[in-house]
């Protein structure tokens, strides 16, 4: 492997630990809990890991020198940090039994039911603390939902006496860890089942889970995109660029990089659904900026857009529920017919109301709507050119209003979608730490015998030494959604609170940065200098502890 001259410096980082997880380390439990939502369905379902206790760490006199071996999996989309949890989780099993081996499984959840691993020794993992992406295993996206997979998983488990496995995932691949700790419990295989919150999206969050690692890299990264675009625009001035961002069920990304980087507009998907907006609505109040601007002289500006917009908005919302049923139901029917022929069979098979929708949508986009649909049975939204149609509607319709005299400007677009560009980014010092002390509670949680919980590490607006780190059971966060056609148990996703800080923040200063431009260019991470440069949390983090 080449190393760069960064990682070689950035290898040498110890990622700071919380006063409770500096030594020995006990557990102080809390009181029972229970799911979010629908209660009895979710403790029927999970007879075995429901109820149990919030816990915490708390220094402790006596060392734990437990003999444990452990499995780690990545699994889904990557995200900053990942390498981190893993050096934790390895740095601790050897703190507490310098036998225990820690075994990586190899391109995700696949690689435990295929047999896939590898042994993560010191001279292996030298090369990734502290860098981005998840090479150092891999990832995948298979999902652990059924018995012979389990089965089969069971048999590497006993062939390299493993005691517990890690998943390191977002809501989905959590909701698997908590059925096959269920499942394993079930069993008595004497097998434990922990999990990580992993997602950029920042939709994996709630009472107990501040926020999920790689969020704080991934907007720092998209934030620094967007202010050199706004610089570029501010310099240029002849262009409109429309910025579409990650974020398919929540536009926490959107909303993030919005207070870092003050564009003239920046789109919530879930302000879109709650005012029941349509797609023309959107557009008309896109173009009305536009306009506002040119009458300044101002014919440039910076639009963000949530990946997942054109989900929310309601009408399409329906239609969307209504294709991802029909799909699910007759996908074996549709798949093989051809275009023309799969857009007359949807139109014969949708509902009135949801019909009429799909024929006023661009052909493009209709299309796109009716693909297939990813592993979880959603619509694959980062495939719709959303930044595409909306600049495109808004272009036409400014051709209109200028034939009717209501507006004189020039409007040109550009089109940028951030996506891949922040997954895989150097963690910041804030990942890095926090993804450091998700691995080491992790391990503390499998020494201390718990299964089916979530490492968690909260106060973390804080310094780390205060920093309080614990788990909390998976059942807790989760209730019953449909999933391709089928009611399912899910943790459920954190949307953007309309009534919280971030978005009140945003709502207040929004109005005149539409008009006015107040660009703000945050520049690149970075990892030596200032605590108030080189260790801040998100903005949306220090708004919701109010910091």
């Amino acid at each position: 492997m080449e190393i760069s001259a960064l990682q070689k410096e950035r290898a040498a980082y110890q990622p700071k630990l919380p006063k409770a997880l500096q030594g020995a380390v006990k557990i102080s439990e809390g009181k029972p809990t229970q799911s979010v939502g629908d209660q009895e369905e979710i403790k029927k379902l999970f007879p075995n890991t429901y109820g149990m206790p919030l816990i915490e760490f708390v220094p402790g006199t006596e060392a734990n020198n437990a003999k444990i071996n452990i499995g780690v999996i990545l699994s889904g989309g990557q995200a900053p940090g990942g390498h981190n949890v893993i050096s934790g989780l390895f740095d601790t099993v050897k703190k507490l039994n310098p036998e225990n081996r820690l075994y990586g499984f190899l391109m995700g959840p696949g690689g435990l039911v295929d047999h896939n691993y590898i042994e993560i020794t010191e001279e292996f993992l030298a090369n990734y603390r502290n860098t981005g992406g998840f090479d150092m295993i891999g990832s995948g996206r298979t999902k652990l939902e059924k018995e012979d997979q389990f089965e089969k998983g069971l048999q590497i488990i006993r062939k390299l006496d493993i005691k517990a496995i890690v998943i390191i995932g977002g809501d989905d691949s959590n909701t698997n860890a908590c059925v096959l700790a269920e499942y394993y419990a079930a069993k008595k295989y004497g097998v434990q089942v922990i999990g990580c919150p992993k997602t950029i999206d920042g939709d994996l969050k709630n009472d107990q889970i501040e926020t999920s690692f790689g969020f704080d890299t991934a907007t720092k990264t998209y934030s620094e995109l967007i202010g050199n675009i706004e610089r570029d625009c501010n310099s240029a001035r002849k262009y409109w660029h429309f910025v579409k961002l990650m974020g398919r069920s929540a536009s926490h990304i959107a909303l993030e990089c919005a207070l870092q980087t003050q564009p003239n507009i920046c789109l919530i998907s879930e302000e879109v659904q709650a005012k029941d907006m349509t797609l023309n609505q959107i557009v008309e109040q896109i173009a009305t900026v536009v306009a506002k601007r040119a009458e300044k002289g101002n014919n440039f500006g910076v639009v963000l857009v949530p990946e997942g917009l054109i989900e929310f908005i309601p009408a399409i919302g329906r239609l969307i529920q209504e294709l991802n049923d029909l799909l699910a139901a007759h996908g074996a029917d549709y798949k093989d017919l051809d275009k023309d022929a799969q857009r007359k069979y949807i139109l014969e098979h949708l509902s009135k109301e949801n019909a009429a929708t799909f024929e006023t949508l661009p052909e493009g986009v209709a299309r796109q709507l009716s693909l297939d649909r990813d592993p979880h049975g959603n619509v694959q939204v980062s495939l719709i050119e959303t930044e595409k149609l909306l600049s495109d509607m808004v272009g036409a319709l400014l051709d209109k209003w200028k034939k009717d005299g209501k507006f004189t400007g020039k409007f040109a677009a550009q089109h940028h979608f951030f996506g891949y560009e922040g997954r895989c980014a150097a963690p910041s010092n804030f990942d890095a730490d926090y993804c450091y002390a998700l691995g080491t509670s992790a391990a503390q949680l499998i020494a201390a015998g718990k299964t089916g919980y979530m490492a968690i590490v909260k106060n973390t607006t804080d310094t780390t030494d205060n920093w309080k780190a614990g788990g909390v059971p998976i059942t807790m966060m989760m209730n019953m959604e449909k999933r391709n056609g089928e009611m399912k148990p899910v943790i459920r996703k954190a949307l953007v609170e309309l009534d919280g800080a971030p978005f009140k923040a945003w709502a207040a200063m929004r109005d005149e940065l539409a008009v006015e431009t107040k660009y703000v260019y945050p520049g690149p991470i970075q990892y030596w200098g200032p605590a108030d440069v080189c260790d801040q949390p998100t903005k949306t983090l220090a708004l919701e502890q109010n910091k």
